[in-house]
């Protein structure tokens, strides 16, 4: 499925474009077809050889368009327009991005002018050194410019380990910009300072553990702190005429502040970078958020949505959204002696470093002190039990020195999902996770997914290691202390949050995820395994009951009756339909099937009361979701 194809309604809400759109709609809407390209050269009597228009809706229109005002901006003569087909041709191609490039023609990186450039390997890094300088003496990337630090050893080594086991000869060193934007003077919220007094943590880990990735893999990563930077990277309209980048991008990694920062700076431009976005998004945004109109018309509010963005471009902490794509972080292990010379005291560490989320626990904290002495490391803002040794907020490797000598990690329901558990599994901590009862969900944020505790994840990962109780019920969370002390946990991290396992799921995703092309189907389509879904059960939930994850890459292939067919699935009559989030999915009653006509609405979260599901699953390599068997 090509991107760019989903970009109309985008494109219509530009500055003077919409109104270009309208005329010529105008214009041609009493012939019997559009004018193409081939009409226009015959008329102008101009041969240029033509391109495959697969993915550029909006080619012809801008050519009618460009053909008669190209006079009326000095910046089109600059670019080479002279009011030949060719010539906008070009133009269009390589300046702006709303036609395909011509054949034989080549978009060089502007850093290279008209000298051949000629593809440089990625190779495995053996240092992070040269990523310091550029982020020395940068309050937005300074706790993550030292978390890299205290790292590169284990990055290091995985790096090692990871080219020993697969051959990575055939990569391109591609020019990466990393842009977070949530942490960036315009965006206000001072995340990168709050880093240092309490402030959430689990962002900023993710950013750092994406940027060791990318460069021990071997490419060149470019770090932006303002839309100023950002500009440096991009095609941007200055005084109506595109400015040239520095070097040519091949990705671009946001987070939603970001993107609603440089969407408008882009203009024009962003059909060409919209392919190229991969959008950091902890807890993940689904289909009918994402839609805007779709969002709109169903009264589906949050700052966070309606972003018109392919679901798989957001990338989740977690894999807990099928819709989106995996990202992860790396969990830190132990540094310093080994784990087991670690005399493990008689305490816990509770996991809360505002002192509100502690607020209504004293009675299931005095249970836990019967049997534990308790240790915090919590913030001055309000009133704890007395009987906790608070160490206040702390460096992450004095955090973790607390884990190594504790024997239980103390959920206290807030926050949701972030990292901590994991790093108290991987200091051989057991972890009491507070259960929802009913369950949770995330106010604000472009997803009604429920919560079921405080970390779904770690929830799924289960005993010895995570004991997942109601914190109300006091004889249940005593009965989980009395186990948890009664046995040894040893260290234990799931292999796709360690550096290693992060190393190779982003490597395959930087080399087969595409969304800028229609050339390539990623997974393969080997891994497809169709499952029919029973009467109100989403996708998500009827692969998971055959052991398999919801694929929505393979949406648009089973999107037509041919292709159901060759799973059992008839269709006496069929239709294309924009008005439900289950589709593929039959009517089991007439056998009548309903295809999606929209491919941003494809979700395999949701069901329906009438509809049987038709559901593109597939399988996965244990503890590494994001990838099939058959992909790596």
């Amino acid at each position: 499925m090509t991107a760019v194809v989903l970009f109309e309604a985008e494109f219509e809400s530009f500055n003077g474009i919409r109104s270009v759109v309208k005329k010529v709609r105008t214009q041609t809407r009493n012939r019997s077809a559009a004018t193409s390209l081939l009409d226009i050269q015959k008329r102008d009597g101009e041969n240029c050889p033509l391109p495959p228009m697969d993915g550029f809706p909006h080619c012809n229109m801008i050519i009618e368009w460009m053909k008669k005002i190209w006079r009326s901006d000095p910046c089109y003569e600059r670019h080479g327009v002279n009011g030949s087909m060719c010539s906008i041709l070009i133009y269009l191609s390589e300046i702006e991005s709303w036609c395909p490039v011509l054949p034989g023609r080549k978009i060089l990186p502007a850093s290279a002018q008209n000298t051949e450039v000629k593809a440089e390997h990625a190779v495995i890094r053996d240092s992070l050194t040269k990523l310091y300088p550029s982020m020395e003496g940068r309050m937005t990337f300074k706790w993550i410019h030292q978390r890299i630090l205290s790292m590169e050893d284990t990055w290091v080594e995985a790096g090692r380990s990871f080219s020993a086991k697969y051959t990575l000869t055939q990569r391109t060193a591609k020019h990466i910009l990393v842009y977070p934007g949530a942490m960036t003077k315009e965006a206000r919220t001072l995340m990168a300072e709050g880093a240092f007094s309490g402030g959430p943590l689990g962002e900023l880990v993710q950013w750092s553990d994406l940027i060791s990735t990318l460069h021990i893999l071997g490419h060149h990563v470019h770090l932006s702190a303002s839309v100023s930077e950002f500009q440096k990277f991009v095609r941007t309209n200055t005084d109506g005429c595109p400015s040239l980048p520095s070097v040519e991008l091949s990705l671009i990694y946001t987070d939603i502040i970001g993107l609603r920062l440089i969407k408008p700076l882009l203009g024009t431009s962003w059909i060409r970078y919209q392919c190229m976005m991969r959008v950091l998004d902890c807890f993940g945004t689904e289909p009918d958020f994402n839609h805007a109109a779709w969002a709109r018309k169903h009264n589906l509010r949050s700052p966070y949505g309606s972003l018109n963005m392919i679901p798989m471009q957001f990338y989740t902490m977690f894999p807990h959204t099928p819709d989106n794509t995996f990202l992860g972080l790396t969990v830190q292990s132990p540094v310093g002696s080994p784990l087991s010379s670690t005399r493990k005291a008689n305490q816990a560490l509770v996991y809360g470093k505002k002192a509100t989320i502690w607020k209504g626990k004293e009675a299931y904290l005095n249970v836990i002190h019967k049997y534990l002495d308790i240790h915090g490391t919590v913030d001055r803002s309000g009133r704890i039990p007395r009987y906790v040794k608070n160490h206040g907020i702390i460096k992450g490797s004095e955090v973790h020195n607390l884990l190594r000598q504790s024997k239980v990690f103390v959920g206290l329901s807030l926050p949701y999902e972030g990292p901590a558990p994991l790093e108290a599994l991987a200091n051989g901590c057991a972890f009491l996770n507070p259960r929802f009862r009913p369950p949770q969900y995330f106010k604000g944020k472009p997803t009604i997914r429920e919560l079921t505790s405080q970390n779904p994840y770690a929830e799924s990962i289960g005993e010895p290691y995570v004991w997942t109780v109601d914190i109300h019920n006091l004889t249940e969370v005593e009965r989980a202390l009395t186990a948890i002390l009664t046995q040894t946990i040893e260290p234990y991290v799931p292999y796709e949050f360690t550096s290693e396992g992060m190393l190779q799921r982003v490597n395959i995703l930087i080399e087969k995820q595409d969304f800028c092309h229609n050339t390539r189907s990623w997974p393969p389509l080997r891994a497809l395994q169709v499952v029919k879904a029973e009467i109100n059960t989403s996708c998500k939930q009827a692969c998971q009951n055959k052991g398999l994850i919801c694929e929505p890459a393979f949406f648009s292939h089973l999107n037509n009756a041919r292709q159901v067919a060759s799973y059992g699935v008839k269709c006496e009559t069929s239709e294309l339909s924009a008005h439900y989030l289950v589709l593929p999915a039959y009517s089991v009653k007439d056998q009548h099937c309903l295809f999606q006509s929209d491919a941003l609405l494809f979700s395999c979260v949701r069901s329906h009361e009438s509809l049987t599901r038709i559901c593109p699953c597939r399988d996965y390599i244990k503890e590494q979701i994001a990838l099939c068997k058959a992909c790596v």
